[in-house]
């Protein structure tokens, strides 16, 4: 298995990231009512969008695979949609999809206007469709695995075992 080309978001590109999206939300009809952080990669951006917009901030965390954890926060999630709450999801990466797609069918049965989607990058190559984006990159071109600021702090082995998960998406 070959490394992979990393490549590190700048922490002035990031927050001009966070302020696309808060142009894109606050020049939209829809408006959320709370900010969902999906963990791990999408908790900073969310909290930095959360302040910038101006909503309070939950967060659900799929990444530490801890069983039945993220089950009971999204029946919570599902809960709040069903009572007219508006969720907007958001993550660093619409990268494959398999998250987007997955926290979509679990909040499938929830009232078409509840739930929206936002993250810092999308590759318009992803199985998954979102509502928000600050920059759009396509897999087939683009190879390289974006290290945002929180991730700087890793070492290099942890940043390519984080990528190992999933070593396709950038080949």
């Amino acid at each position: 298995m070959t490394d992979p080309i990393l490549t590190d978001i700048a922490m002035d590109r990031f927050l001009a990231q966070v302020d696309a999206l808060a142009v894109a939300i606050a020049t939209a009809p829809w408006r959320p009512d709370h900010i969902v952080g999906v963990g791990r990669g999408g908790l900073v951006p969310a909290t930095f969008l959360s302040h910038a917009i101006d909503r309070p901030m939950l967060s659900i965390d799929l990444s530490a695979g801890v069983p039945d954890f993220a089950d009971l926060l999204l029946e919570r999630l599902r809960d709040r949609a069903a009572k007219g709450a508006r969720l907007l999801f958001v993550d660093d990466i619409n990268d494959s999809g398999s998250t987007i797609n997955g926290l979509k069918t679990a909040m499938a049965d929830t009232p078409d206007d509840a739930v929206r989607f936002a993250v810092l990058i999308d590759n318009i190559r992803s199985i998954a469709t979102i509502d928000y984006r600050a920059e759009t990159i396509d897999r087939s071109v683009t190879k390289d695995w974006f290290v945002f600021p929180w991730e700087a702090v890793a070492s290099r082995d942890a940043v390519v075992k984080d990528w190992g998960v999933m070593p396709d998406r950038t080949r």
